[in-house]
C-alpha cells in the first residue's frame, strides 16, 4: 500500500501489486475476482482508477502533483543513498553480532538494515532535499 507522504495534501493510496510478467498481470486484472472487488470499492473511491506500471525505483519518487523525474536522476540519488548506507550499516552491526552469527546470518540483517534506512529514512529525505533538481520545471510551493 503506498500512502501520501506526510506534507502532502494528496488524497491519493496506492496498491503495488507484483506479477511474474505480463500474461499474469493481464489474467489477473481480467479475472471475475478483480472485477468484482473493483465493484465493492468503487463507492469508497474517487473518480476513475488509474494503472502504472512501476519498475522498481520509481515507486520512491512517485508524486502524483509532479511529472516522474528522468530515470538517471532516480539512478544517481538512489545511488548517493545507497553508497553510504551500505558502508554505514555493516558497520554498525558489526560490533553488536558480526562474529556471533554466520556469514548469510550477517549479509541478510545488513540487507534488511539498508532496507529499512533507504526506506524510511535516506529517500524520502533526499527525495525531498532534491525535490528541485529532480523536477526543475515545477515551481516550489509556498
Amino acid at each position: 500500500m503506498l500512502v501520501p507522504m506526510p506534507d502532502s495534501k494528496s488524497r491519493e493510496f496506492g496498491i503495488l501489486r507484483s506479477f511474474a510478467n505480463e500474461q499474469e498481470r493481464d489474467a489477473f486484472y481480467e479475472s471475475p475476482m478483480f472485477k468484482e472487488w473493483e465493484e465493492r470499492i468503487r463507492p469508497l473511491t474517487e473518480g476513475e482508477p488509474i494503472h502504472r506500471q512501476l519498475h522498481g525505483l520509481e515507486a520512491w519518487f512517485r508524486n502524483p502533483d509532479v511529472p516522474e523525474p528522468p530515470q538517471w536522476k532516480m539512478a544517481f540519488l538512489t545511488f548517493v543513498a545507497v553508497w553510504p548506507v551500505s558502508m554505514a550499516v555493516p558497520a554498525m552491526l558489526n560490533p553488536l553480532i558480526g562474529r556471533s552469527v554466520s556469514d548469510v546470518i550477517f549479509a541478510g540483517a545488513v540487507a534488511a538494515g539498508i532496507v529499512v534506512i533507504l526506506t524510511w529514512v535516506a529517500m524520502p529525505l533526499l527525495v525531498r532535499v532534491a525535490r528541485a533538481w529532480l523536477n526543475p520545471k515545477v515551481k516550489p510551493k509556498g
